[in-house]
């Protein structure tokens, strides 16, 4: 018996190991997950930052350095003096800027209220025709991101220029075609799949990659009139004020354009306060994220077959002894006595161990009622339950084995002569209440049992030669049932 409870500690060993190794797998697949996809994103973002920093951030940067250039400083100041301007001089200037830092450059003078280009053009600053310069002229801003030149919408970069004493002398600054930057996000959309959105404090998108969003012929479009902003909105937890109009925080908020999954990275360009709305799709990222958890799968079966492999060979290490228990005789619910017989000859038994035989000599009715039958019918069903039970008790390992339907083998392992007697005599109390029970159904049952201590050189049919006399040598056991057939 012992041999099979070592099994079941085994397997339950295992499956323990089992559990817990998935456990640790999926957790640390789960922790790869999360990196890979942190990971992913910050992969996908870094072009992106990268885009906006030569594209947004570089020409403010060189507007406002160049701003502060003695050369510039002197033309304005220049001007605020003499209502006539060097515009050769200026020109010259403007040109040369243009062709060192492939920008378009400007300058707006405040007293000859006129803007010259680096492209040779020159733009009167008349009022109510130039909304741009008057609108910004009187606000705190010291830069300002503006969109404007509707016949070829440009992106402005606007630098406030003041005298010694603080005192406003115009605008220095850079143009950039819109078509440039549309060209750059189309470029970069395809090789990263970002779609990028510049918002300013009331809700005007100032630039987007997407065209259509994009201003023309002075009509901006609103973030608050996009679908899915509006949805957004709606699910926003946080109170919103229909007075104003700027942009919610949506950072990190997953949407749905056109049946794709969107994640939505929010930036503040205080520059300009400005808000970048940077959108990235996830298919790609899911794919890689896919790839990780398909492999880490993939390790977690790979263990759980290994182990599988574990388990299979200790069932194999077993498998005589399995194949043995599973023969059942036709007549009893219990194994035959075939784990026996292998133990003995396999010289598998231990040094202190005893074989039991169990015998049902006689089996007689008196004149058969139709209560007693069921008894009868039962009897060797009572006498394997019982010895199973009594084999169950006994402290040491044992193996039960029903040699036919009168005859039981008992083998005792580890043990010694007194513990082999008491074993026995429990059993021979055992039997004698169940020919008490059969006497009040009127049949009368007799039984034989003997043991005898397995030697060293025993094989399975040695040791039943020597248990036959003692059967037939003890006192209670007169019977004429047949010999024992092995």
């Amino acid at each position: 018996m012992n041999i099979f409870r070592t099994l079941h500690r085994s397997i339950l060993i295992l499956f323990a190991v089992v559990v817990i190794s998935i456990i640790t797998l999926v957790h640390f697949s789960m922790t790869k997950i999360v990196a890979e996809q942190s990971r992913a994103h910050q992969a996908s973002l870094s072009p992106a930052v990268r885009l906006v920093v030569e594209q947004v951030i570089e020409p403010l940067h060189v507007a406002e350095t160049l701003s502060q250039s003695q050369e510039l400083i002197n033309i304005v100041r220049d001007s605020a003096v003499s209502e006539n301007v060097n515009e050769t001089q200026i020109f010259s200037t403007l040109s040369r800027l243009e062709r060192e830092f492939d920008m378009g450059f400007f300058v707006a003078l405040e007293k000859q209220k006129k803007q010259f280009n680096s492209d040779g053009t020159t733009l009167e600053l008349v009022e109510g025709e130039v909304s741009w310069y008057f609108k910004y002229r009187d606000r705190p801003e010291l830069s300002v991101g503006d969109i404007g030149k509707w016949e070829d919408t440009h992106f402005f970069i606007d630098i406030k220029i003041f005298s010694e004493k603080g005192e406003f002398l115009g605008f220095f600054g850079v143009a950039q075609s819109l078509e440039k930057f549309i060209d750059v996000f189309k470029q970069h959309k395809a090789k990263y799949g970002h779609d990028f959105i510049f918002v300013d404090p009331e809700g005007t998108i100032m630039l987007s990659s997407a065209p259509a969003l994009n201003a023309s012929q002075s009509k901006f479009n609103k973030l608050q009139d996009l679908s899915w902003y509006q949805a957004l909105l709606a699910e926003s937890s946080e109170p919103i004020d229909e007075t104003t109009t700027r942009p919610i925080d949506i950072n990190n908020q997953l949407i749905t354009i056109n049946e794709e999954d969107v994640l939505i990275a929010q930036v503040n360009l205080d520059l300009f306060d400005w808000t970048l709305l940077l959108m990235s799709p996830l298919e790609e990222q899911q794919t890689e994220i896919s790839r990780g958890f398909i492999f880490s799968v993939i390790s977690v079966l790979a263990v759980i077959f290994i182990l599988f492999l574990i388990i299979y060979n200790l069932l194999f290490y077993f498998r005589k002894d399995l194949q043995s228990d599973a023969i059942v005789l036709p007549y009893c619910k219990m194994p035959s006595d075939e784990t026996i017989k292998y133990i003995i000859d396999a010289k598998s038994y231990s040094d202190d161990a005893y074989i039991a035989l169990i015998q049902l000599n006689d089996l007689y009715q008196k004149p058969l009622t139709a209560e007693c039958i069921p008894a009868l019918s039962s009897v060797g069903t009572k006498v394997s339950e019982f010895l199973i039970e009594s084999l169950d008790k006994f402290s040491t390992e044992g193996y039960l084995g029903k040699v036919n339907e009168s005859q039981w083998l008992i083998l005792l392992q580890n043990t010694n002569a007194d513990k082999a007697s008491l074993f026995m005599e429990n059993v021979r109390h055992g039997l004698a209440t169940i020919q008490s029970e059969c006497e009040k159904q009127q049949a009368m049952l007799k039984f034989s049992t003997c043991k005898v201590k397995l030697e060293n050189d025993d094989n399975f049919v040695s040791a039943i030669l020597r248990l036959k006399p003692a059967l037939d040598n003890i006192d209670t056991a007169k019977t004429t049932a047949p010999p024992i057939d092995f």
